[in-house]
Order: C-alpha cells, then structure tokens, then sequence
C-alpha cells in the first residue's frame, strides 16, 4: 500500500502535530502546517479511492478548489472528500482534541467505510488511541519503535546499518554525561540534539572554552533550560564537522505493512536559521557526487527498520563531505515520520505522474527527467492580509502556477497561513534543474511585486 498511489480505499488523514510543543510554538504559522498534507487530495484522482481529511479550523474552500483543480474531474473528487473540521483553531495538537469530541469521533465513524487507513502527521500515542477508538489500521510506525526516531536511536541504527556518522555519545540523559562527552571528542566544538528535536530546533552548538558561546537553533533557549530538557527527554553530543564545503543531503524512504522497504527519493535540503541547521526547503534530487552514497546508505537504514518492524514514511538526513576517493555521507538523524521533504515529493509525483528510478536516483515522466525546488517559508510583508484564493489566481496570471501540459510550474501549500502571517510554501518542478530554480526564484520575486 502507498499513500501516493493508492488505487481504492479510504484515507483518514490526522495532521495533528503531536509533537513538543515549546519548539513547535517558534514555528511561525505552526497551526497552518496541518495544511501540509493537503496534497493526499491528489489521491482522489483514482475513481476507488475517498480521502477524510481532519483540521483544527475550517480550511479556506478557495484552497480545496485549488487542490481539485489539478484533477480531471473536480466535482466528483469532491463528492469522495469529507472534511471535518474542529472549530477550535487554538488548541493543539488535534488529536488530543480530537479524542475530548465524542461528537466529532461520531462524525468521524460514520465517515470511515471498509478499507480505511489512518494517516498521521507523525505518531503519538494519542493517534494510537485514536486508531484503536476507530479500529483502523495505522500508516506509520507503532510509538513502540519511536526510539529508533530518536537522535539516540539513529545512532544505534546507522551502527547495526554500517553506516558511517559524526563520532559521537547517545542516551545522555545527565550534566556529568553531557560534560565527559565533550571533553572525548576532538575539535574546538561540538554539538547537543535533543533526542526528540525536529527541524533543528532542539540543536545547541557549544565551545569547549566556553559554554557561555553555546549557539542555539531556537530563539530564547538558554544553557539551563536546553540542559533541564536533556534530563527529561535525553540527547546526542556529537563532533561539530568543520569541513567545508558541507552539504545536507536526505533521503525518503517508505516500508509498506508488507514489510517492503523502497527509498523514494533524495533531497538536498536548504537550511537557515543561527546555526544553519532549521530547514527551510529542499531541492530534488540530491546532487550527483554524492547522491548514490546517500540513496545506498538510506536502503540499508530502511531494511533494518523493517526487520524492525517499522512501517510507513520516514526520512534520514545526512551530511556530505568531500573525501580522498569522492565524496562519504554521514547519517545525521532519521525522522520516523512525514517530514518536510514528503509533501514537495506527493506533490511532484501527483501532479506529474512521474516514477523514482532507482539506478539514476530521477523521477522520471516518462522518457523525460522531473526535477523541484520547493520551500516551506515563503514570507513578506505584501503578502499579509491577501486571501488564498487571490493569490492564486494571481499567480495564475502570473503565468507562475503549473501548466498540466507540460507537467511543471508550482504546487502551492500552507496557503492559511498568508492572510494572518503573510507566509507560504511552494514546490517548482521543472524538466531541468536550472529550470525549476529559475521558476522557482522568479515566483518569489513576482508573489511580492505583483
């Protein structure tokens, strides 16, 4: 089974972000992010298939039209779509909510028909109760194996994996364990993730000199706050890699309930942020010195998952460096959960029906190679305030949406977030690279002026 082509069948789609909600609150527009599946509405293409799609708040009508859109037929897509909405756009996450809504659970019920899978956002146990309340199967991996999720775990994976990482010390959980760490590895500095960090929020780079140099990824984080959340939550200490040039590649990866394991795709993420390690956006596919290391690494990770059990979406990230004999990649961490590379690679592959090729690590149309751009954090000031709707009819005329025809132009997601936060995402695929970074930058520059 794969959520990107599923052939009949019903999708429950919960983007809860069931994650830790003090990094989650430095996210701007963090409740729009639920948006971010709205891809799976694509699915709807196949005539077998329904899609129940859950928010926190009601989602702007003029952005599910936008979505059918790129279906051949829109108004019988729609009559498969059922959209169940909250009304309560400030608490968080969903599913906790969710589950104090007997009459939403009951909506929600007599919704699901035979045939039904649960699509979360990432897995909690709060999803887990939700599944069972619903006695529909999961399409993710079961909180049992969430360590393997974990910075900690990572390590131990890519270890069993044989593949190479940064030397380094998981599970510490205490002061003492922190400070013996980074006096064992070499260089000037190192650097702390928590255990269950995402988007490189839960990141500290710190002096060996001194400690008072430590560099947060997250805004407002202090030395003894970061260390009261190792205590709870547990870390890494790691050798900061000094090599320069430094790439961030990553790799998608998918383990069916069968049990098959098949790397999706590889990405070259984009990074920001005070330490240069919040992620931003990506771009497909990894560059080619070093895009086979990663997809070799990334399928040896994803068959130790599914011995392991693990099921559904995941992604890896890495490091690429140059070495004597080409280029090594570095496991960084693995993400047992949809990340921020799985929607510009739905959207990709959805609208332009394109196949990953394995041998050349491509999406492939046809005979013709399919490449994107994509990025989360589209913001400005003359964005704030403009409806979805107009914005997307602007880039219509723009002549920067997609053209069915040729299979390229822009996929547009997190549009609830423009009228409040003046902040959107984009993914701009293209017949070449240079085509989809063209696009790409000329519709930044275009959204703001027009």
């Amino acid at each position: 089974m794969s959520i990107f082509e599923p052939s009949e069948g019903t999708l429950v789609v919960v983007p809860s972000l069931s994650l830790p909600q003090d990094e989650l609150r430095r996210i701007t527009a963090a409740r729009s992010y639920e948006e971010r599946l709205l891809f799976l509405l694509l699915t709807l293409r196949a005539p077998g298939v329904k899609v129940i799609y859950l928010s926190s708040a009601p989602i702007d009508p003029d952005i599910i039209d936008y979505y059918l859109g790129f279906l051949p037929d829109p108004d019988d897509a729609a009559r498969r779509l059922r959209l169940i909405s909250l009304d309560e756009p400030w608490s968080q996450p969903l599913t906790r909510t969710l589950l104090r809504r007997p009459d939403v659970l009951d909506r929600l019920r007599s919704a699901i028909d035979s045939d039904a899978w649960l699509v979360p956002f990432v897995l909690s146990e709060t999803e887990e109760e939700l599944a069972a309340l619903l006695n529909v199967p999961i399409y993710g991996p079961a909180t049992s194996l969430a360590y393997y999720g974990s910075k900690s775990g990572a390590r131990e994976v890519g270890h069993e994996a044989g593949v190479p990482m940064a030397r380094g010390f998981g599970d510490v959980h205490s002061i003492i364990a922190i400070d013996e760490a980074i006096d064992s590895l070499p260089g000037e500095r190192v650097i702390v993730k928590l255990n269950d960090g995402y988007s490189g929020l839960g990141n500290a780079i710190v002096s060996k000199a001194d400690r008072s140099m430590t560099r947060f990824s997250a805004a407002g984080e202090t030395w003894t706050s970061f260390t009261t959340k190792i205590r709870d939550r547990g870390a890494v200490v790691e050798e900061f890699i000094e090599h320069r040039p430094l790439y961030y590649p990553s790799a998608l990866a998918r383990i069916t309930p069968g049990g098959h394991a098949a790397v999706l795709a590889t990405h070259d993420q984009v990074l920001g942020g005070p330490n240069n390690d919040v992620y931003q956006g990506c771009t497909f596919p990894a560059a080619p010195e070093y895009r086979h290391e990663v997809g070799e690494s990334a399928e040896r990770i994803a068959g130790i998952l599914a011995e392991r059990g693990v099921v559904g979406l995941f992604g890896m990230d890495f490091f690429a460096l140059k070495a004597d004999a080409g280029y090594a990649a570095l496991l960084c961490e693995i993400n047992l959960r949809i990340g921020g590379t799985t929607h510009p690679y739905g959207a990709a592959v959805l609208t332009t029906g394109a196949r990953y090729d394995a041998a050349t690590g491509l999406l492939m149309a046809g005979n013709q190679p399919k490449f994107y751009t994509a990025t989360d954090n589209c913001s400005a000031p003359c964005l704030r305030g403009r409806a979805p709707g107009e914005v997307m009819r602007t880039a219509g005329r723009l002549g920067i949406g997609f053209d069915a025809d040729r299979r390229t132009g822009n996929v547009f997601h997190l549009l609830g977030a423009l009228p409040e936060y003046g902040k959107l995402g984009f993914t701009t695929i293209g017949d070449s690279r240079e085509e989809a970074d063209e696009l790409h930058a000329l519709t930044r520059r275009l959204l703001c002026d027009a």
